[in-house]
């Protein structure tokens, strides 16, 4: 089930799913240490006598968020227990408190009493093995901690602190399936501590006039001991919970509006997915500088591992999205923390590898170091230009001398070396690596756009520097692989660029023809222009080919793809729909847009985008091209990246060509209210 309204702040991040359950907790690092394992976190109502758990089979459920904040924006009915819920949750952005207002409205015509149940099922440090649950009376909270990982659960209604039941008992261990059980009667047994395989549930308890409504709060507070979990509670208690929600919003609020961008001229629908994408890419990137692909651990039942890692390629999107959005602060921690990578081990030599946990280290892969008996890299280079071409972009806008000089040397310098000497000498062309979507070892149309952007980078930062013998080696090496491009990965029998061509040893090579929306690359990373023939080719077939011809729509990564697969007829559904493949046309719509009529063409692409997110505006990896409902992981950060590059590219051209007709001055201004 996708996770729909991730609220957090870089060291705490939570995640719920569509029933509206807690189903993943990451600290101290966004997308490291799920203390959930994905288990399911129940919040119920008993009432009459009778318990239920919020579901969207049983309640009537909106999930959405605060204008502007990662404050939550939840409505919960139940008409047969006849009550209301609004509910507010919200991780604070300093302190790692994670908050719920819960706003109760009695629907009956007499008083009654509710009880709140919320129930731990926690997997500290990714098992249970070795928890402990217990009964703190001086916090009068529980707690459940492994090792230097603490958390405190508690709450507050009508003045009250503390919590009126609790239990903790054993789960997963002899058919045993936890205390939420024991709160199916609306009481708990008061076992006060737990070891072992263990969860927790806790209530509160609260009379409700006729038509009345009535608040009450619930948090977690996580920390690396006892005290800090401590300080939190006591924090909580003396300033109260209302406080750090309204301060997490105005924040957030804050954060969204830092520009104070013009975005008038977009429909209604698009400024609310581009503040909305801004958010969400923020829950997604830890305070640490990494940037996480998705942290959604339902994926780990399709594909044994999860998507919680840091790929080069990904982060350079991101970082630059967030760069033309003006959020220079995140994105220099993702630069830093790629300096940190190529500053010791294999990386040194000047390449990334595959993808990295959060905390920096190597994650795990499925790309080997032999292939018949000979050694090779397992890289996808794509994600070493990138990550150049993504910090000239940021140097180019801000131009922060201080931190270049940081990066030259030990980055640039070291990664573009790398480039420069990673080439087949009889082609010019990158040696192999694996392909964006990490299936196929090759040389890749992508990839080698990426390297030229990479090269393309390099050149203008030591020209900058004034090391013109640097910048004639990375122009010469980029010139070399741009004529290598159109030499070998533009098929003129085709009349396109190839997804993938692979050399063999006597000098022969092989094509590979399937239609592949990654070939957009020739035109963003500048290899040539969007209006060149070999590009207008290009993707009039990506088009025509790959547009999913289904009520849904959309464009399908390539012919044939097999990820999550809905159809064998890949005549009309080549593959699923994905966000980022549909933007990608959007993005060549814009770049060679000459006029505000040619710009339409990607605005409706836009406007696709966020008609087919969930109803909060999350947006998944892919969508099925028969029910548009979320496929693989949600939300994914390269979709939301997309979003707001795709957003801020299409205003830069609306500026340039929405011009007075007598003056030529731009009409629209710099794009500042």
């Amino acid at each position: 089930m996708p996770r729909d309204i991730p609220v957090g702040n870089g060291n705490l991040l939570i995640a719920f799913d569509g029933d509206y359950c807690l189903r993943d907790l990451y600290y101290p690092y966004v997308g490291q240490e799920n203390h959930t394992d994905g288990h399911r976190f129940r919040f119920g109502v008993w009432v009459d006598g009778r318990l239920s758990w919020v579901r969207s089979s049983d309640w009537d459920l909106t999930l959405a968020y605060e204008e502007d904040t990662l404050v939550t924006r939840v409505t919960a009915e139940s008409r047969s227990l006849r009550i209301h819920l609004r509910c507010s949750d919200s991780v604070d952005y300093k302190e790692n408190i994670y908050i719920k207002r819960i706003s109760l409205k009695n629907l009956s015509g007499a008083e009654r009493e509710f009880r709140i149940f919320f129930h731990h099922d926690y997997h500290i440090l990714g098992s249970p093995t070795g928890d402990t649950a217990y009964y703190d009376p001086d916090e009068k909270a529980v707690i459940h901690y492994k090792g230097n990982r603490y958390f405190l659960m508690s709450g507050l209604r009508n003045g009250f602190y503390g919590v009126d039941q609790y239990a903790t008992g054993v789960k997963e261990f002899r058919g045993m399936e936890g205390t939420w059980k024991d709160a199916e009667d609306g009481l708990l047994e008061g076992n006060p501590i737990s070891q072992g395989s263990v969860d927790s549930a806790l209530s509160f308890g609260i009379k409700v006039g006729p038509g009345e409504e009535e608040t009450l709060y619930y948090w977690i507070a996580a920390g690396k001991n006892y005290a800090e979990v401590s300080g939190l509670n006591g924090m909580l208690l003396k300033r109260g919970p209302d406080y750090f929600l309204q301060r997490t919003a105005n924040y957030w609020k804050a954060w969204t509006g830092k520009e104070d961008l013009s975005l008038s001229t977009l429909p209604l629908r698009i400024r609310e997915m581009y503040k909305l994408s801004l958010l969400i890419l923020r829950t997604n990137i830890d305070s640490h500088g990494a940037v996480i692909a998705a942290n959604d651990s339902d994926i780990q039942h399709f594909a044994r591992d999860t998507y919680s890692y840091m790929w080069p390629r990904d982060g350079a999107f991101t970082a630059y999205a967030l760069d033309l959005a003006g959020h220079l602060g995140v994105t220099r921690r993702f630069f830093e923390f790629c300096l940190d990578i190529v500053s010791e081990g294999k990386e040194s030599e000047g390449f990334f590898l595959h993808k990295y946990n959060p905390d920096g280290c190597l994650g795990s892969s499925w790309h080997p170091w032999i292939s018949g008996g000979e050694k090779h890299l397992p890289i996808q280079e794509d994600g070493t230009g990138l990550v150049l071409w993504a910090m000239w972009s940021h140097f180019e806008r801000y131009r922060d001398i201080e931190f270049a000089v940081r990066m030259y040397e030990n980055l640039v310098v070291r990664c573009a070396d790398f480039l420069v000497s990673y080439r087949d000498g009889a082609t010019g062309l990158p040696l192999p690596s694996y392909d964006l979507w990490e299936e196929k070892r090759g040389v890749h149309t992508f990839t080698v756009s990426a390297v030229f952007a990479g090269l393309k980078s390099a050149e203008k930062f030591a020209a900058f520097f004034g090391e013109t013998e640097r910048a004639r080696k990375y122009e010469m090496a980029a010139e070399e692989v741009r004529d290598s491009m159109d030499r070998f990965l533009y098929s003129r029998e085709l009349g396109r660029f190839l997804k993938t061509v692979i050399f063999r040893g006597n000098g022969s090579f092989e094509i590979d023809p399937t239609i592949d929306a990654s070939v957009y690359a020739p035109f963003y990373f500048g290899a040539f222009g969007p209006r060149d023939e070999r590009v207008e080719n290009t993707m009039r077939a990506v088009r025509d080919r790959l547009w999913v011809k289904t009520d849904v729509g959309g464009i399908a990564r390539y012919e044939g793809d097999g990820y999550h697969k809905v159809s064998d007829n890949i005549i009309d559904v080549p593959g699923n729909p994905w966000f980022i493949c549909t933007l990608w046309l959007a993005q060549w719509h814009v770049a060679r847009a000459r006029n505000e009529e040619e710009l339409k063409e990607a605005l409706s692409l836009i406007e696709w985008v966020c008609e087919r997110g969930l109803p909060s505006g999350v947006l998944a990896e892919q969508v099925n091209p028969f029910t548009n409902q979320p496929l693989s992981v949600s939300p994914l950060t390269w979709s939301h990246a997309a979003v707001v590059a795709t957003v801020r590219e299409y205003l830069d051209k609306f500026r340039k060509v929405k011009v007075c007709p007598h003056c030529g001055a731009s009409i629209v201004g710099d794009g500042r209210e």
